[in-house]
């Protein structure tokens, strides 16, 4: 989850990406609510692949290939 303010934002789209590279982290999500997005960076050959969802287009993990779940799903579940 996006933490508000902008240092907490720039922490979670940048400086998580090299502490998680550095602890081997293959895929890894962040849920942003006040974009309406749910971001999935996956590992691929030394770096991060980013892709975006929003709405009700469904989310695609390489780590969890038979996940059945919109970006609106995951944003609604923070709010319950």
């Amino acid at each position: 989850m996006v933490s508000p303010g902008t240092q907490n934002e720039q922490r979670d789209y940048r400086y998580k990406r090299s502490e998680y590279a550095a602890r081997g982290i293959r895929e890894y999500w962040v849920v942003d609510p006040t974009a309406q997005q749910v971001m999935v960076l996956t590992w691929v050959e030394g770096l991060y692949e980013e892709a975006i969802f929003k709405g009700d287009q469904p989310l695609i993990s390489t780590l969890f290939p038979e996940l059945a779940l919109t970006a609106a799903q995951v944003l609604q579940a923070k709010k319950e």
